[in-house]
């Protein structure tokens, strides 16, 4: 790699990185504060709520990573193009082909991360988020117990919170176990918290008292206790996870196991998510192609790179809302997903052979005139002195 080729290589990459940090963080964001009654009505720690939400940004770098590349591409060339780089390289001999090259290479990097991501990260991270759901949500103490209620967890069986404190503390506990005939246990304690270990899961109860109701014995049994274990083992069972479609590796969904269920539900369903998972690495390949192809070419500082940086945006819009359209509709048609295929090679031959024949993409002159001429007129307008 040349030292032009490795500075645009450089470049294209860290703007890349930076773009690619700064909307996966805001999009991050805004999913996260949905998931933020994970702590507030459930009680569970900051580090649990980060963990659930911090495993779902495989799957958006997947959606962000062609856009970001896009604007990493459109940066670099508009950098370029400002210091008439790409008019000197091509008055050297440096031809646009010859110049799409070192884009070529940052985009087979993207490309590769795309891959890994789509193939194993992404999908292992959901496996992860489904399994930790399924403990919290089998958790009976963050789920059923809620402040202020009155929670019947099996017959006989009855526990009262006050209300929830950060660090998941429980003030003003309540339990009435009725369960066995013989022997009935009422517990007040000031607070208490959940020990989960080895042996099971337990809410351990400080500063309380427990009264025994005894068969036979006419005056009960009051004992005040510091620290006092209530066994919830029995509550806190976790249940089998059932992965979806999307939870599923790369070669899982390429060379299925015969005996999967999910096969014999959704086959189609199971086919157009193999060709998705595919189809994200080519993507990378289209946004940069269409991208270089429309803003690429040599031009004086004083030609507009408006129309040709809006003319990128809508062409990588329309093909990928395509490719969305004909996604869905494979999931009922099998033989469709051919032809997102088709589309993406199309649309990638389309753009290097513009770069290939060095085709200035400009707006048609009648357009251009007639912007003109609306600007001129919304001046004039604006500059005519208001009547008395």
């Amino acid at each position: 790699m040349g030292s032009i080729d490795s500075y645009i290589f450089r470049t294209t990459l860290t703007s890349f990185a930076v773009v690619m940090a700064s909307l996966t963080g805001v999009i991050w964001i805004t999913q996260a504060l949905r998931g933020i009654d994970l702590m507030t009505s459930q009680g569970q720690t900051i580090v649990t709520f980060l963990g659930l939400t911090g495993l779902a940004v495989p799957v958006l770098i997947l959606v962000i990573a062609p856009i970001a590349l896009m604007i990493a591409v459109a940066h670099t060339l508009n950098r370029l193009a400002t210091d008439s780089e790409i008019i000197v390289m091509n008055a050297a001999g440096l031809s646009p082909l010859r110049l799409f090259r070192p884009f070529v290479y940052a985009t087979i990097v993207v490309a590769a991360l795309v891959t890994l991501i789509g193939s194993y990260i992404a999908p292992d991270g959901l496996r992860r988020i489904a399994r930790w759901d399924s403990e919290i949500t089998a958790d009976v103490l963050a789920n059923v117990l809620q402040p202020g209620r009155f929670a019947q967890l099996e017959q006989n069986l009855t526990i009262r919170v006050r209300e929830r404190q950060p660090g998941g503390l429980l003030v003003g506990v309540f339990i009435d176990d009725r369960r066995d005939p013989n022997d009935r246990v009422s517990i007040i304690a000031d607070h208490g918290t959940v020990l989960k270990n080895k042996d099971g899961s337990f809410l351990v109860l400080e500063d309380g008292h427990l009264e025994r109701f005894q068969a036979g014995k006419q005056e009960p049994a009051l004992v005040a206790f510091s620290r006092y274990a209530f066994d919830m083992s029995k509550f806190s069972r976790a249940r089998d996870v059932a992965y979806g479609i999307r939870e599923h590796y790369l070669w899982e969904l390429i060379w299925p196991d015969p005996k999967d269920p999910l096969l014999a539900q959704l086959p189609t369903q199971f086919r157009s998510e193999m060709h998705d998972r595919l189809l994200a690495p080519i993507y990378p390949f289209f946004f940069a192609a269409v991208t270089f192809a429309f803003l690429g070419m040599p031009r004086t500082t004083r030609q507009s790179r408006n129309f040709s940086m809006v003319g990128a945006v809508l062409c990588a819009f329309v093909v990928r809302l395509a490719g969305f359209a004909l996604s869905v509709v494979a999931n009922h048609t099998p033989y469709i997903a051919g032809l997102q295929y088709l589309l993406l090679a199309v649309a990638i031959a389309v753009s290097v052979w513009l770069i290939r024949r060095n085709v200035v993409i400009e707006p048609p002159a009648l357009l251009v005139d007639a912007f003109n001429a609306l600007t001129a007129s919304l001046s004039r307008l604006v500059r005519r002195p208001m009547p008395a």
